[in-house]
C-alpha cells in the first residue's frame, strides 16, 4: 500500500497510483481504509490527552497545570469528534423525506401546490400604482380635528409644539 512510497526512496508515482486505488476503494463503497485511519487517529489522541493529562498532576504551578489540562481537553475534544465521524460513517442517520428531488447534473425546478393556469396570466408582476402623499382630510377638503394643542412636556419645556405647517426655511437638509 502507502509503504512502497513511506521508504527511503519517494517515488511520486507510486504513491499517485496508490492514491488512485484508495479513492476507487472509497468510490467502490469500501471505506476500511478511512474506518482505520479514523479510528487511529482516535487512539493517537486519546493517548496525548492520557499523556497531557499525566504531566499536568506533575505541575506545582496553576499556570502550568493550567496550559497542559487546556490541551489535554483539546486533544479528548478531538478524540471524540473522530469517534463521532467514525460513527457516523458506520451508522449514518437515517432521513424519512416526503419528497425527493433528486437531479444528477443540469438545473432542477420543482413546483409544489397547485397548478396554476397558464391562459390569461401575465408572465410578470403587476405594475403597483403609487399614490402621492396627502395631508389628512376627512371628506372634501375638511381637515381632520386632532384637538386641541398640547403644552410642551416636562421633559423639555423649552421644545413648544409645532404650530400648523410650520416647516423650516432650508428645505435641503
Amino acid at each position: 500500500m502507502i509503504e512502497t512510497w513511506q521508504k527511503d526512496t519517494h517515488d511520486v508515482n507510486a504513491l499517485a497510483a496508490e492514491l488512485g486505488k484508495q479513492v476507487e476503494a472509497v468510490n467502490s463503497g469500501d471505506l476500511r481504509r478511512a474506518e482505520g485511519l479514523l479510528i487511529a487517529q482516535a487512539h493517537t489522541l486519546d493517548n496525548i490527552f492520557a499523556n497531557l493529562a499525566r504531566r499536568a498532576t506533575s505541575q506545582q504551578y496553576l499556570t502550568q497545570w493550567e496550559a497542559y489540562m487546556r490541551i489535554a481537553m483539546k486533544a479528548q475534544n478531538q478524540c471524540r469528534m473522530t469517534l463521532e465521524t467514525l460513527a457516523s460513517i458506520k451508522n449514518p442517520p437515517v432521513v424519512i423525506a416526503r419528497q425527493a428531488n433528486i437531479n444528477h447534473g443540469g438545473q432542477q425546478q420543482v413546483n409544489n401546490g397547485a397548478a396554476v393556469p397558464a391562459q390569461g396570466q401575465p408572465s410578470h408582476a403587476p405594475e403597483s400604482v403609487i399614490q402621492q402623499s396627502k395631508l389628512l382630510e376627512a371628506t372634501n377638503g375638511e381637515r381632520l380635528d386632532f384637538g386641541a394643542k398640547g403644552k410642551a412636556s416636562g421633559a423639555d419645556s423649552r421644545m413648544a409644539p409645532l404650530g400648523a405647517r410650520k416647516r423650516p426655511q432650508d428645505r435641503s437638509r
